[in-house]
């Protein structure tokens, strides 16, 4: 069965998957934004482990139980050095390297916000252009993954992810030029 990808407006923390995904820094400190609210949500467990893994490399991933929090664990997207920003390299890498570690631990469904687009002021159109495109080139190859959400915290962000997924998914029709 082909995986299928759903977007979503809410909050992160509630979404009732296998694994939701952290934009996280390097360090793994659990500040402000998506971090701050799975560490106020899921409890103090989840950055005891962060600080027993932390730091690792920018654009890797490293996963964590989900403490209080609906998933089963925690995939800590490192987009961005601590006080620093997002760059479509380090996104690119973070985004593909959550997805190896879902693989890894057998994941059917997973759940991502739209990493580095708060603290660290990535663009919004282009996030989502990253992200949906290596969600895609995962999927081309056998995956555990069944459900894939993107889950935005307002209408606009909402709005772009849908229509860039529409965008990157068309197919040309006949007669028109690629």
């Amino acid at each position: 069965m082909p995986a299928s990808i759903h977007f979503m407006k809410g909050d992160i923390t509630d979404v009732d998957v296998d694994a939701i995904v952290n934009a996280a820094n390097t360090d793994l400190k659990l500040g402000a934004g998506v971090a701050g609210a799975i560490r106020r949500k899921g409890g103090p467990r989840i950055q005891e482990e962060c600080d027993r893994i932390g730091p690792i490399r920018l654009g890797e991933a490293a996963v964590t139980t989900a403490g209080n929090l609906k998933a089963f664990y925690v995939i800590h997207a490192a987009s961005m050095h601590l006080g620093g920003s997002t760059t479509a390299e380090s996104l690119r890498n973070a985004t593909r390297n959550s997805l190896l570690r879902a693989e890894e631990k057998g994941l059917k469904s997973i759940a991502f916000p739209a990493i580095g687009t708060g603290i660290a002021g990535f663009p919004m159109e282009e996030c989502a252009a990253i992200m949906i495109s290596e969600v895609l080139e995962h999927l081309k190859w056998r995956t555990s993954l069944e459900k894939i959400y993107f889950v935005l915290y307002d209408d606009a962000a909402l709005k772009i992810f849908e229509d860039t997924y529409r965008k990157l998914t068309a197919r040309p029709s006949a007669g028109q030029p690629i």
